[in-house]
């Protein structure tokens, strides 16, 4: 790395604008879409084949919202064990995605995969000899 830190890499066939959220996806899920979706085509590195995971993630977020709307007003002690499990389950699968799609701060610290970067294939890769 040499001191620098990589510049998060672009991919070539990259969404060059921001796509309208699915219809099918619940409002707090939409909401989650219109906030990312120009993120991630301002960075480039969203392609076709990533909108499954970004669906995914939005799906997520909005469970999350929706399930914390729910337990704020649930009385009943065993239903708001229950829906806290959903939520949890949920968070964890949403930190999973957003990792993935780096809308975290420490994916997005990562050194990217460069494919043509100079590689050592030396057989004494500390220099020792």
């Amino acid at each position: 790395m040499k001191g620098t830190k990589p510049q998060m890499r672009q991919d070539d066939d990259a969404i060059l604008r921001s796509l309208t959220a699915p219809d099918w996806l619940a409002e707090e899920a939409r909401k989650e879409w219109d906030r990312v979706m120009p993120i991630l085509t301002e960075r480039r590195i969203l392609t076709d084949a990533d909108l499954g995971g970004l669906e995914n993630y939005c799906i997520c977020i909005g469970r999350v919202r929706d399930t914390e709307a729910k337990i704020q007003s649930e009385e009943d002690a065993e239903m708001m064990l229950k829906l806290i499990r959903v939520q949890d389950k949920a968070m964890a699968s949403a930190r999973q995605l957003a990792a993935e799609l780096g809308l975290t701060p420490v994916s997005r610290s990562r050194p990217a995969i460069r494919e043509d970067e100079d590689q050592d294939d030396s057989p004494n890769p500390l220099g020792l000899l």
